[in-house]
C-alpha cells in the first residue's frame, strides 16, 4: 500500500516525476546508494523523530548524523526516534522505505540544509526497493517542508 500512496501523492502533485522500483534492496543509505550509483550523501535519509508527542519527518543527506546541540536549539528537546515498530503506523510507510511523500497522517516535515549540497537527491519511494529522483528545493516544497539546520558539519562533496 505504502509504495501506491506514494506513486498517487506524485501522480496528483508532481505527475513528472516517477517512483524508481528496483529489483534489489535500497532500504539502507550504503545499499541505496549502491543500487542507485551515487553518493551516499545523495541519499535523503528520512527519519521519524518524535517532538513531544507529535512524530515529525526529519530529511537529512545520507552520511549525516544529528547534531545533539543543534537539535535541542532547534526543537527545544532532545532527538528521540520512532521505534522501528511504530514507524509504519504513523508515516504509512516500513522502515527502508520511509518517505515525505504519501504518508498516511499529516505530518510536519523538516528538510536539513545538508541535502542541499546535491542538485539531486534519493529519497525512498515507500518501499525498500524504491526511490525517486528529485532536487532538493523540489522536495522541500512539494512537502512544504520547514529548512532546518541539525546535522553535524557534512563531509566535503
Amino acid at each position: 500500500m505504502s509504495l501506491q500512496s506514494v506513486k498517487a501523492a506524485l501522480n496528483a502533485s508532481a505527475p513528472d516525476l516517477e517512483v524508481l522500483e528496483l529489483d534489489r534492496s535500497t532500504a539502507t543509505v550504503d545499499l541505496a546508494a549502491e543500487a542507485l550509483g551515487v553518493l551516499p550523501g545523495q541519499i535523503a535519509k528520512t527519519l521519524s523523530l518524535y517532538v513531544g508527542d507529535e512524530v515529525i519527518i526529519l530529511v537529512t543527506r545520507g552520511d549525516a548524523r544529528l547534531d545533539n546541540r543543534k537539535y535541542k536549539a532547534r526543537f527545544g528537546t532532545k532527538a528521540r526516534m520512532v521505534k522501528a515498530d511504530e514507524v509504519e503506523s504513523h508515516t504509512g510507510h516500513p522502515v527502508g522505505g520511509v518517505t515525505p511523500f504519501g504518508l498516511s497522517h499529516p505530518l510536519q516535515v523538516y528538510c536539513d540544509v545538508s541535502i542541499r549540497a546535491f542538485r539531486e537527491v534519493f529519497p525512498a519511494g515507500g518501499a525498500p526497493n524504491a526511490a525517486i529522483r528529485i532536487t532538493p528545493e523540489r522536495l522541500a516544497e512539494l512537502t512544504r517542508a520547514e529548512w532546518v539546520d541539525v546535522v553535524q558539519s557534512a563531509p566535503q562533496t
